[in-house]
């Protein structure tokens, strides 16, 4: 009911005046100030009218860096899954957008350092972030996540750690059970002159058994950072990645298979030996230069090639039919794109204005292949499937941000999101599929934010966002025929949001409630044999409430909570198609947890001694759209100790950390509606880590 995720607003509100009083002068508080770059108009955190989220890299630092989940499990709204399953990559939701992906991220768009992480089409994946170079992650989400375009239900922005000071070099190395290990390197220094560079090169190493059988994976990510502040006043960034990854695929697991024996895997996952390579490489440029005291320039350009190998375990005989794509996916993406845009401030008093146009093209030379060949499975065999596909978006945009009272400003954005899809077939045994599709939206947002004392702050805001389906979702068609799913259509959402945030000394809190209605939403349809269809729901709806406090209790030692409250509904039934089953109005969407919350502790002084410990909670998840099945409630604790060492230039920082501590058994993520029932991907009981880095600075 409307009432429950109403709560948290109506106590905060009433509890205004109180707050304002008890905390009204700055200096007071003495609080640092948090400027936020998600909104491009680089406020600060209290003067945002979004819910924008801040984590820095220094929560990482008694992980194994391996899994983004360690840095965003405290993101109130958004749900980082912890598979086990380097096959699949880490699947991610935010306030219910994304929830159908069965592999890579959907409905998010992924930045890192300015550079898409997010294909032109909109699918991301996280795995090219490097973790041991990160410094900070910003999360944006609600109604002005639409200024980045296509497919941004939510936006992640992650930032890299600049070269500073002298040069110095890092080796590392991390330990935990399942002969799970990582080995990095890094080098960094800051810059001497206009000429030179400040850089941050950084490499690491991966691998491990896996906790299931057949699960076994290899990760080689390398990452670079050059700046230069040059002699006119600008500021040049060159970002290099590359990122490696052979894994196994374990594949889901039935319900009593899953209580019977977690690490097994299905026996047609070993018969076909379902597994995925994975080879990216990109490159891009970012230019910020401030014209006069008024105005400023700022260019973007990348450009990348990733390569995806995928042995599925789609049985032998189905994929004899003639309009089959067989079961082994393979595709090249070669991609590019650039933003650019100009931002004025001032020139009329307290006015930001932006004004930009973005552009972003994808070319896929798509083949499928049968997995088989004659009596040998789990090989690539005779081509089923040839074609190349192409995307390409010209994205005009503007922003502004307008203080027309002391305490009153007005933020608002428009994007006009154009997108062409192009597929030429090349394999005509089964007919001629070539087709073109373009898909176009107007993307307003607008918000209202009161500055009620130094402190504190309120703010409501609208927006319009779209979505397109990936070249991923429109492969393949539930009914099983051959050709894209053209039938697969784009949505759209309206959201509309309300938000508290105080920085006070008893610290920063934000509470926000938000309501969201999609048409033509793009939902799960059949998963099947590491294959996954998706169909169109006429009307869903989600809302909630948010709820996220951090503060430092006392000298190095930092608390932080997060709570948050989606329920995520379809609002229209849906008809029966191939395979894929009817849904009735007011079924839960799957892969989406009503309740989460999280407490976490931190001692973290720059030298000595350091140790934290936090508990994590997420509530049941159904699996399939007929809600007949769900992943179960769980509540997951850790902990972790530490020790930094400094002398002379060198710096020895090691840790040992306990995750899961009292051994629940639990499913980290599901596979939503598979076909076989197999729903479940169990994580890991309790298990140890360690790890230690040397740096020496010259």
């Amino acid at each position: 009911m409307i009432h429950t995720h109403l709560k948290i607003l109506v106590l905060s509100l009433t509890a205004l005046p109180f707050m304002a009083y008890a905390n009204d002068k700055k200096d007071e508080a003495d609080l640092p100030d948090i400027e936020v770059t998600a909104l491009r108009t680089n406020l600060k955190w209290l003067d945002t009218t979004a819910s924008v989220y801040t984590v820095n890299a220094i929560t990482l630092k008694n992980t194994p860096k391996t899994n983004i989940s360690d840095a965003l499990k405290a993101i109130p709204g958004l749900q980082a899954l912890e598979r086990e399953n380097y096959a699949q990559d880490m699947q991610i939701s935010m306030r219910g957008f994304g929830a159908r992906s069965t592999f890579g991220v959907r409905g998010i768009r992924i930045y890192v350092d300015g550079i898409p992480s997010s294909m032109p089409d909109g699918q991301g994946q996280t795995s090219n972030i490097d973790l041991n170079s990160l410094e900070k992650i910003e999360v944006l989400g609600g109604p002005f996540s639409s200024l980045y375009g296509n497919s941004s239900g939510g936006t992640i922005l992650a930032t890299t750690r600049e070269g500073t000071g002298n040069p110095s070099v890092s080796v590392g190395f991390n330990t935990a059970r399942f002969a799970k290990q990582q080995t990095s390197f890094q080098l960094q220094g800051g810059s001497k002159a206009a000429s030179l560079p400040a850089y941050n090169i950084s490499s690491s190493y991966f691998d491990t058994n896996g906790y299931r059988e057949h699960s076994d994976a290899r990760k080689v990510l390398n990452n670079a950072k050059f700046t230069w502040d040059l002699n006119d006043g600008s500021t040049l960034n060159w970002v290099l990645n590359q990122v490696r990854i052979r894994a196994a695929d374990p594949g889901g697991l039935t319900r009593k298979q899953w209580q019977d024996n977690p690490r097994q895997v299905a026996q047609n996952v070993r018969d076909y030996n379902m597994r995925k390579e994975i080879d990216q490489s990109q490159t891009g440029l970012t230019w910020d230069k401030s014209i006069n005291e008024h105005n400023s320039l700022y260019a973007m350009a990348y450009a990348g090639r990733r390569h995806v190998v995928q042995y599925q375990s789609i049985p032998a005989k189905a994929q004899t039919a003639p309009k089959h794509a067989g079961g082994v996916i393979d595709f090249t993406r070669h991609y590019y794109g650039t933003d650019i845009r100009w931002l004025n401030t001032n020139t009329i008093p307290n006015l930001t204005v932006i004004g930009g146009v973005a552009f972003d093209k994808e070319n896929e030379d798509r083949q499928g292949y049968n997995n088989f060949s004659g009596a040998h499975l789990g090989i690539k065999g005779k081509l089923r499937r040839d074609e190349d596909n192409t995307l390409w978006n010209l994205d005009p945009y503007i922003q502004f941000s307008w203080k027309f009272l002391p305490e009153w400003h007005l933020d608002g954005g428009l994007r006009y999101s154009n997108v062409h899809f192009r597929t030429r077939d090349h394999y005509l045994a089964n007919g001629d599929d070539s087709s073109t599709m373009r898909y176009h939206k107007l993307l307003p947002g607008i918000s209202l934010g009161w500055n009620f004392s130094n402190q504190a702050a309120a703010y409501v805001a609208y927006g319009k966002g779209f979505e397109t389906p990936t070249f991923t979702e429109m492969a393949y068609r539930p009914d099983g025929q051959a050709g894209f799913n053209r039938n697969l259509k784009p949505s759209s959402n309206d959201t509309v949001e309300a938000g508290l945030k105080f920085e006070q000394l008893w610290g920063q809190l934000i509470a926000t409630i938000f309501h969201t209605e999609t048409h033509n939403d793009i939902v799960s349809a059949v998963s099947s044999g590491g294959r996954s269809t998706f169909r169109n729901a006429n009307r869903t709806k989600r809302y909630g409430s948010e709820l996220a406090w951090q503060k430092k209790l006392w000298q190095d030692l930092q608390v932080q909570a997060s709570y948050s409250y989606v329920d995520a509904k379809f609002d229209s039934d849906i008809a029966a198609q191939g395979k894929a089953a009817a849904v009735s109005k007011g079924n839960k969407i799957p892969g989406v947890a009503q309740n989460q919350f999280y407490l976490g502790f931190q001692w973290q002084p720059k030298q000595g001694w350091q140790g934290g410990m936090d508990i994590r909670y997420m509530d049941k998840i159904y699996v399939n759209d007929s809600n007949s099945d769900y992943a179960p409630a769980y509540a997951l604790a850790s902990a972790n100790i530490g020790y930094e060492w400094v002398h002379r230039g060198w710096t020895v920082s090691s840790y040992a950390r306990i995750d899961n501590i009292f051994n629940r058994r639990y499913a980290g993520s599901v596979i939503v509606n598979d076909s076989n029932e197999r729903y479940f991907e169990p994580s890991p009981k309790r298990t140890f880590s360690t790890g230690i880095n040397i740096r020496k600075m010259f």
